[in-house]
Parts: C-alpha cells; sequence; structure tokens
C-alpha cells in the first residue's frame, strides 16, 4: 500500500520561502513519476511541478515563474518542492501524489494513482 506524507507546509509572508517534502513508502520510488498539486479554496486542483522516475526530466506550470524547484532523492524515497518569492496566490493546501503506473515515458501526461493527505501552505500580503 502506498503511503504519501507531506510536510513543510506553514504560514510565511509574500516573498519569503518554504520547502515541501514528501515521503514516500510501500512502492518502488525510483521507478515512479512524482508530483506537486495544490488546490485553493473554491479551486480545482491543479498541478504545480513533476519530475519523472529517471530524475532528469522536470515539468512546472506557468505560474510559477521560475520561483519553484523540484527535486528528488531515491535514497532517502522523498520528493521536495523548494518555494521562493511566494505570493498571496500561492495559498493552498498541497499535495504529493504518485503515478500510478510505474516507468512512465510521458511525464505531463501522468496519471496518478496515490496522494498525500495535503499541506496547508498560506502566505500572507
Amino acid at each position: 500500500q502506498v503511503r504519501l506524507v507531506e510536510s513543510g507546509g506553514g504560514l510565511v509572508q509574500a516573498g519569503g520561502s518554504l520547502r515541501l517534502s514528501c515521503a514516500a513508502s510501500g512502492l518502488t520510488f525510483s521507478s515512479y513519476n512524482m508530483g506537486w498539486l495544490r488546490q485553493a479554496p473554491g479551486k480545482e486542483r491543479e498541478i504545480v511541478s513533476l519530475i519523472d522516475w529517471t530524475d532528469s526530466i522536470r515539468y512546472y506550470a506557468d505560474f510559477v515563474e521560475g520561483r519553484f524547484t523540484i527535486s528528488r532523492d531515491n535514497a532517502k524515497n522523498t520528493v521536495y518542492l523548494q518555494m521562493n518569492n511566494l505570493k498571496p496566490e500561492d495559498t493552498a493546501i498541497y499535495y504529493c501524489a504518485s503515478d500510478r503506473f510505474g516507468y512512465g515515458t510521458n511525464l505531463v501526461r501522468t496519471e496518478f494513482g496515490s496522494w498525500g493527505q495535503g499541506t496547508q501552505v498560506t502566505i500572507s500580503s
């Protein structure tokens, strides 16, 4: 059974930084595409960033604008999202997700099969 546990959320002022972590278990982590998604109140869940299982391809949503960096540490079964220059519109619950199938070949078409419980990120103006 796949388990994803996010941490690192919190309340920061605009312009600040946060580093989200997602610890994975129950899967061969190094074989799976991973992603960070977010959902703001009253809005649909949206992709923030994706990283492929080979750790060579990354995808960022347009709204990231170079402020976030996704990374993974296969030795620790953990994926990270470093978020800098945060804006009030980044306020949301951030979720970690894993690919439904391993060895995904099309990162932007990743079908997520498991989700974490989410971590709240709140940015004050």
